[in-house]
């Protein structure tokens, strides 16, 4: 009888040990988007689990990465609003301005304000507040969480006629559910599910895209080598070999697609108060050789070295790459998507010994300027963050990886208004924002950057379709991370506020597909619609923009001929910008104010017909914009030069002047400079209007 009673009493643990491992919604990830994910799908009534090979919940949000990458935060609604919110409320308590006072912090944030008082949130934050705050979500819905537990990535997903039924760890511990969110950075679920997806970038052709492959000569945050740099170890002998973290490879043919991902870094929490600091160390595996090519950019006169430490509260920062030679580790990351986790966990010590000893660099080498040696040394990292880490970051930015494809495909002409995108389930507005990718010698011998890209959006919209396979490749999985999307689209799609959008809708979504026994493709759009609407989530947007402006102005809607710099190949030296005053399509392009008389836009515009015809400029008027801009217009007779002053407001529509009245044949060619010129010089359009 005690026998029989002892194995009733083991089977009932085992049934209780089964039934603790289903679930309706299998959560993959402790993401940011994966928090949410799990919340929402509480929130809906359904079981749900996080399994995650983290130990810390939130991803890059509690991983360093606290000066928010916001764009637009009137589209940041639900969850992710939530989460903002409650930081907000942490830094209400005085017991959390340790090291400052609150009134000492200021409100500076990136593009908005760091604490909005009216909207009760928080941008700007710690990494350990942003922790708490994931943390409280779980603790107050009650989801469970199993923590370091890896994917099983050769037979650990269980497919049954298109669905996944279970996933297995390599604990061995197996998660049966009804539907699947794969909320990593690295897409493991859905690659291990055999869902299509794609590493890299793709071609110029590959979505008829301008911003996608590889993008030689286009530079446009800064972060290239401003001045000629010469790459060779004894400077101009290239048999002495190049110096290190210069790639020997040919960069490729512009707008061609390649394997290669753009760079990864760790978003560093520093601190230069003295009672929280401790000074950088000198890391296992130190080599100054690593860092001679950042000798040789201080020899050029860079000196922006502290440009992106942006102050997060009580005398800390979340700091970023910045400039040509900085924390992005170029090229040392493109095995990391599809790598085995033994190859990532190398790739992610290398990127630490290589950025920790960045830091010890800049704070000891007697090569490095004594101005920055100087301030460098008193920084460090702060004692009470990452505290079971070193006080070093927990999570490696990885800025992409694997990005699957689809029932749909986000492109730049989503982000840009270029076509409509259906059925949205949340919205971007941050910049089309891609790290460089190479570091390569040019044709001419010197050292370069390539990858680097910067285009301005409006606040767009994410489809439905991009969050969930292909149907006849799985029915029962959603991707709120790598969604299925373009490189240069994912560029803007890849902040943390969007992930945590999507986790939000992914579940709602996954909570629908359950309640109508449907696959994930199948859901009825305008009944998620209707639910993602009740629970904040933002949508549509039609309010203003920095700057004033929702968008570009199509050339389309103008009369006579309109030439726009997005018809141009990108030129070397102009970057593209959304932020001020009124323009025609994408974006503008503008000088930053530097390489004044070696920068110049050609528009070369083909007539109909010979004859008289009015030119015109777009320009985005403006406040720092240059007052003597020399315009070049060729015409049948000598070339005419005007001078144009782009801080005064257009005369036509709000967005054009007139430079003149001039007789053309075949072809205008019209020539923007900036030499000699006084502030910004944009160039935007041209339009030609034929008078007889």
């Amino acid at each position: 009888m005690l026998t029989k009673l002892l194995s009733l009493f083991a089977f009932s643990l085992f049934s209780c040990s089964l039934q603790a491992n289903d679930f309706d919604v299998v959560v993959y990830g402790g993401t940011s988007a994966g928090v949410t994910a799990a919340v929402q799908a509480k929130k809906m009534g359904k079981s749900v689990v996080i399994v995650c090979p983290d130990i810390h919940l939130g991803g890059l949000s509690s991983g360093g990465l606290g000066w928010t990458d916001t764009g637009n935060k009137a589209v940041i609604g639900g969850l992710s609003r939530e989460f903002y919110h409650r930081v907000w409320k942490k830094y209400q308590n005085n017991d959390a301005w340790k090291w400052q006072k609150r009134e000492e912090y200021g409100n500076k944030g990136q593009g908005t304000a760091a604490i909005d008082g009216t909207q009760r949130t928080m941008w700007i934050f710690e990494p350990h507040i942003a922790e708490a705050v994931f943390e409280d979500f779980i603790k107050d819905y009650e989801i469970p969480v199993h923590r370091d537990e890896w994917l099983d990535r050769e037979s650990g997903v269980t497919l049954r006629e298109g669905r996944i039924t279970s996933i297995k760890m390599l604990s061995g511990k197996t998660f049966r559910g009804k539907m699947f969110i794969d909320a990593t950075y690295e897409g493991d679920l859905l690659a291990t599910a055999n869902v299509d997806y794609h590493v890299g970038r793709e071609s110029t052709e590959t979505y008829g895209e301008k911003w996608n492959g590889v993008q030689t000569g286009v530079l446009h945050h800064g972060h290239w080598f401003k001045k000629p740099i010469d790459p060779y170890v004894v400077k101009g002998d290239p048999s002495s070999g190049l110096l290190p973290r210069i790639s020997a490879e040919d960069p490729g043919v512009k707008g061609a697609g390649d394997h290669r991902v753009q760079a990864y870094c760790f978003r560093m929490c520093l601190t230069n108060h003295p009672a929280n600091r401790i000074p950088f160390a000198k890391p296992d595996g130190y080599d100054e050789m690593q860092y001679e090519l950042l000798v040789r950019v201080f020899e050029s006169g860079w000196r922006e070295t502290f440009r992106k430490f942006d102050p997060i509260p009580n005398k800390k920062t979340d700091t970023n790459n910045h400039g040509p030679f900085s924390t992005d580790n170029i090229g040392f990351n493109y095995d990391y998507p599809d790598g085995s986790y033994e190859r990532r966990k190398e790739i992610i010590a290398e990127h630490e010994t290589y950025q920790k000893g960045l830091m010890y660099f800049l704070a000891n080498d007697p090569r490095v300027p004594e101005e920055v040696r100087k301030e460098m040394s008193t920084w460090g990292l702060p004692k009470d963050e990452f505290q079971d880490n070193g006080n070093w970051p927990h999570q490696i930015y990885v800025r992409e990886a694997r990005r699957m494809i689809g029932k749909y495909v986000m492109t730049e002409q989503d982000c840009l208004h270029q076509r409509t995108t259906p059925e949205p389930v949340g919205m971007g507005s941050y910049t089309m924002d891609s790290h460089n990718v190479q570091r390569y010698v040019k044709p001419d011998g010197f050292v370069q950057n390539e990858g680097d890209i910067g285009v301005g959006t409006p606040p767009y919209q994410i489809s439905y379709g991009s969050l969930v396979p292909k149907e006849e490749q799985c029915e029962n999985l959603l991707v709120p991370v790598c969604i299925s999307s373009s490189h240069i689209a994912f560029g803007s799609i890849r902040m943390e506020p969007v992930f945590m959008i999507l986790g939000q809708s992914a579940a709602t979504a996954a909570s629908q597909a359950i309640d109508n026994n449907v696959s994930v493709q199948d859901v009825n759009y305008e009944t998620l619609r209707k639910q993602l609407e009740k629970d904040g989530q933002v949508l549509e947007y039609d309010g203003p923009v920095r700057g004033g402006h929702r968008n570009g102005v199509s050339k389309k809607t103008l009369k006579g001929i309109v030439l726009d710099t997005d018809d141009l190949d990108q030129l070397e030296g102009w970057k593209p910008s959304t932020s001020v005053g009124a323009f025609v399509g994408s974006s503008y392009l503008h000088d930053d104010n530097e390489r004044k008389g070696n920068l110049q836009v050609q528009f070369k515009v083909d007539l109909p017909k010979p004859g008289r015809y009015e030119v015109r400029l777009s320009y985005a008027a403006s406040s720092n914009r240059a007052s003597n801009v020399p315009v070049t217009i060729r015409e049948t007779g000598k070339p005419v030069t005007v001078t144009i002053n782009q801080k005064k407001p257009a005369e036509h529509d709000e967005l054009f002047t007139t430079l003149g009245t001039f007789d053309f044949e075949e072809q205008a060619v019209i020539t923007i400079s900036n030499k000699g010129t006084n502030g910004h010089v944009i160039a935007d359009a041209v339009q030609l209007i034929f008078k007889e």
